[in-house]
């Protein structure tokens, strides 16, 4: 579990035009980039001559690919596709995948890169659909895990930058109702 941000209430970070919407800053920007740089280095020591696929779901995930991408010093290639699971603060328990057709993963290492692991519904229906295409591995990499029950326990996840508590968070690529992913930060969404 991350810490807060070590402020009260973590409200100072909180820009004014935000500050109707976001309850504290969940994890600092300081706290990202140093916990992105370790896991770029973790992760191109797992796959050190292994030129693995970075697939991020996009949209949530494009903030954190972009950053761990360049912390990855190996050689790697990057592809997305687009994965929808929400409407407003709740996982609609349906999801709607674009972009798979054009990705060719057969033989190779692929990791997945998600913005956060809430439920898993998107990964559990977009893994059986990725090992038809033959793919050497596959690993999942996400910036936030929440902790919940509603998650199926036998999805693994091997690159977790940072486990949360179960709150509705934005910033850093996550949103709500495509607002907020600009914030360099995490913050507890109020409704």
């Amino acid at each position: 579990m991350v810490e807060m941000n070590g402020r009260k209430g973590g409200q100072d970070e909180v820009p004014e035009y935000v500050r109707g919407e976001i309850a504290s800053v969940l994890i600092s920007a300081e706290k990202i980039r140093e916990r992105i740089e370790a896991l770029g280095r973790e992760i191109a020591e797992d796959c050190k001559g292994k030129d693995p696929l970075l697939l991020g779901i996009l949209t949530g995930s494009f903030v954190f690919l972009s950053d761990l991408c360049r912390e990855i010093e190996c050689k790697h290639e990057i592809a997305f596709l687009r994965a929808k699971s929400y409407v407003g603060t709740e996982s609609t328990g349906k999801v709607k995948l674009e972009g798979l057709e054009s990705i060719a993963i057969s033989g190779r290492h692929v990791i997945l890169v998600e913005d956060i692991v809430d439920t898993g519904n998107t990964l559990e229906k977009l893994l059986p659909i990725l090992f038809e295409k033959q793919p050497a591995s596959i690993e999942i990499c996400t910036l936030l895990l929440k902790e919940t029950e509603r998650r199926n326990k036998e999805l693994s996840v091997k690159y977790v930058a940072f486990t949360i508590p179960d709150q509705f968070v934005v910033g850093y690529g996550l949103d709500y109702d495509q607002s907020m992913r600009h914030l360099p930060f995490i913050g507890i969404f109020k409704p």
